[in-house]
């Protein structure tokens, strides 16, 4: 019990719970969703392709199913679910998304129109060239740590030795905990110039960088229309690059054009150019690009090509200003240049992340030059000892033959122990006794083959020992010097850039602010018409009057407008939601129409409509509420003309709602009814004028329970009649009182 105790920790659980959340969000950053600055790529990327370079995918070899490399990953580096490490190999796969794919897939690897890839069991894949040259070229010559595997049955790199700045090349998107990382892709020619550049001079600035790396190079090409806002950017790390699509302008027989789209922004890659084409077709439908007839999307494997057909004389540069101002077709992309920089997460700038790529290539080829020079020494001893042992060969055959065991040969070759080995002379003897080969030498002269004494093979030895020792001078001078290094990165550098590089594909410059100018509709006169389940539609009034039976039949709301005014809808609830007439479809009397609460806030669920009436008229009319406690006001209609779709068009007490809301032009009296019976008749201008955010007087005292129910409007001219439990009632005939008075009860 006692060691129960001891082994309980008492905390703080806030301290517990902070603790392990950071735990837990540094696991996401460093070892799932940001990239390492050294070699720009994620740690399920490293793992998939270095599982290739393992299983032996190269790229002059067969393919091999995306399922086993998956499954090999997954077993024995990255145990997070097969599904993130096929995703990691189809991107990688997919030029449209990679300025440089480091994957060669072979089946279906999805589209840019967002089609996914087939099932792992199906496709197949292989490592690039590029990507084993370059990616993982100098594993096997000690340049990288590594580190064991998950379980600690395997070894794994901790960084792949990448020649390029593959961070900036193929850029990187990821979600971690709290952070984001979104660099853009660059022309892998330009980041090797600026490369160069900056190992030259170190202390070159960033506008001399610029005149390197232009901005980025999408792999759907594009147009970057901020281009005085990239210097910013690339120092700060962080900022929003505009993107446009590519759009052509084709002349047709007849004087007709069509837009042509030939490159898409690089934010409308997969799904979002279907929404493309949808967000075009609903320009089209409320009239606001009513010049396009046609919309084909014609792309294939060679390449994006939308089509938008236009009327004859159409404006085509005003449409495409419309297109950039309301579709994807101009964009932005929020850079955000972050990465895992020794063990934590950084902002770069441009110069920090050639920085880091430089320094970490110096580390590289020092550990390689390190490597290379270490293996070269190695073979200088064995050359001089198998040279040297040419020299008395006889000597050492002798001494073989009077030995007793390869334990007293290497003795005698080492430290010149000549003891129990019988030789033909003293002479013999005194010249093994001053032999001083190393071990190395020895073992090697041990199981030199006869054949090497061949005099043609015996000069070869001694070409192949001149090369070591030039080798070996060259790997001195480039770890020495920090100059020979320099040069040997520079021409690495310079060998990727001519066997892989490829032109821009992104142009870079500033444009002008798309301005669209909105050709104003023909002010006509058209009738709004709702149905008694919300659907609304306009249609023209000489198709109205055709039908006018049948519409007022089947419509519960029937209103003359023009269509350039507001549809107001006023609720119970005290809302007041505001529809644009041009937003209402306008069509043909047996179009069904689209749901009110599709075009505004209402929600009919949760409230019900009073009155239904265009803007115009309530402007210039004084309008009544009344509610169900009783509550009267009489309110400006000015007071109605707002911008916001949705205000509070009076105030309700608690448990309040609107009763009635009318037109008070040409009323002269009131008559209230509530639901058990009273009804009270006064004059109209008892009821005092108040603002839309007051609750208002207090039109009728109220029994227990007892609600208005209904407001009669009375003028000169009507006699006006009401119904209660059946029974009619004159309300002419009631007798007048004044506001805020119980009234007359009716007996039934």
């Amino acid at each position: 019990m006692e060691s129960l105790e001891q082994n309980i920790i008492r905390t703080e659980y806030s301290d517990v719970m902070q603790k392990s959340y950071i735990d837990y969000a540094m696991s996401v950053i460093v070892s799932r969703a940001l990239p390492d600055i050294r070699d720009g790529l994620k740690p399920v990327q490293r793992r998939t392709l270095y599982d290739m370079y393992e299983l032996g995918i190269r790229y002059d070899r067969p393919y091999r199913k995306c399922a086993r490399i998956v499954g090999d990953t997954m077993g024995k580096y990255h145990p997070h679910g097969d599904s993130s490490i096929y995703e990691a190999l189809v991107v990688m796969a997919q030029e449209f998304k990679k300025g440089l794919p480091l994957v060669d897939g072979h089946g279906n690897f999805g589209s840019i129109e967002g089609d996914g890839a087939a099932a792992m069991r199906y496709t197949e894949a292989r490592l690039q060239k590029i990507t084993q040259e370059t990616f993982l070229g100098d594993l096997d010559k000690n340049v990288v740590d590594f580190l064991p595997n998950f379980d600690e049955t395997e070894k794994e790199p901790e960084v792949l030795p990448v020649r390029i700045p593959n961070f900036l090349v193929n850029g990187s998107e990821g979600i971690a905990v709290g952070m984001v990382t979104s660099a853009p892709p660059h022309n892998l020619g330009e980041v090797v110039d600026a490369v160069q550049a900056m190992i030259k001079n170190s202390k070159i600035t960033d506008e001399e960088l610029m005149q390197y790396i232009q901005g980025p190079d999408f792999p759907t090409g594009g147009i970057v229309v901020n281009k005085d806002d990239l210097p910013q950017i690339y120092k700060t790390g962080t900022g929003k690059i505009k993107i446009r699509g590519k759009v052509e302008v084709e002349q047709l027989k007849g004087g007709k054009e069509r837009i042509v789209i030939t490159e898409i922004p690089y934010t409308m890659l997969g799904a979002n150019i279907g929404k493309f084409l949808n967000d075009v077709a609903s320009l089209v439908e409320t009239k606001k690009a009513s010049d396009i007839v046609d919309i084909s999307n014609q792309s294939s494997k060679e390449g994006i090509r939308i089509v938008l057909e236009l009327k004859k004389n159409a404006d085509a540069q005003n449409l495409i200003n419309l297109l950039y101002k309301k579709t994807r077709l101009e964009d932005t992309f929020s850079v955000n240049m972050l990465a895992v920089c020794d063990g934590k997460p950084e902002t770069m700038s441009l110069r920090n992340v050639l920085e880091h790529h430089i320094d970490f290539q110096f580390e590289l080829a020092t550990r390689k030059y390190r490597t290379l020079l270490n293996k070269e020494l190695s073979k200088k001893e064995i050359q001089e000892g198998l040279i040297k042992a040419c020299d008395v060969i006889d000597l050492i055959i002798e001494i073989l033959r009077g030995s007793k065991s390869q334990k007293q040969v290497k003795a005698c070759l080492i430290n010149g122990e000549t003891e129990g080995i019988k030789f033909k002379s003293k002479e013999s003897e005194k010249l093994a006794a001053a032999l001083r080969f190393t071990e190395a030498q020895a073992t090697a002269i041990l199981e030199m083959r006869l054949y090497k004494l061949i005099g043609l093979e015996i000069e070869a030895l001694m070409k192949e020992h001149e090369a070591t020792l030039k080798n070996i001078a060259r790997y001195e001078d480039i770890l020495n010097n920090y100059r020979s290094m320099a040069k040997v990165i520079i021409k690495e550098l310079e060998a990727v850039k001519k066997e892989y590089g490829t032109p821009r594909r992104t142009v870079i410059e500033n444009a002008a602010e798309a301005v669209y100018e909105e050709k104003k509709p023909v002010e006509t006169e058209v009738v709004f018409l709702m149905d008694r389940f919300g659907y609304a539609k306009t249609v023209d009034v000489s198709v109205y009057e055709r039908n006018r039976e049948a519409a007022d039949s089947e419509n519960k709301y029937v209103l003359t407008c023009m269509n350039t005014d507001k549809i107001c809808i006023f609720t119970d609830t005290g809302k007041q939601h505001t529809v644009k007439v041009p937003d209402v479809p306008y069509g043909k009397f047996r179009d069904k129409g689209t749901p009110i609460d599709n075009l505004c806030n209402y929600d009919s669920a949760q409230e019900k409509i009073v009155l239904v009436e265009c803007l115009q008229r309530v402007k210039g009319a004084v309008l009544l509420f009344a509610t169900a406690q009783g509550m009267l006001k009489q309110v400006e209609g000015s007071e109605f003309d707002v911008a916001k779709r949705t205000i509070a068009a009076t105030k309700l007490q608690e448990g309040d709602e609107v009763v009635s809301i009318a037109d008070m032009k040409g009323i002269e009296q009131l008559a209230l009814q509530t639901r058990q019976g009273f009804f009270l008749r006064f004059q109209a201008e008892e009821v005092p004028y108040k603002k839309k955010g007051a609750v208002g007087v207090r039109g009728i005292r109220l029994g227990e329970e007892d609600v208005l129910e209904a407001v009669h409007y009375l003028d000169a001219s009507c006699e006006g009649t009401a119904v209660y439990k059946e029974k009619e009632i004159c309300l002419k005939r009631l007798r007048i009182g004044k506001r805020d008075t119980k009234g007359t009860k009716t007996r039934v």
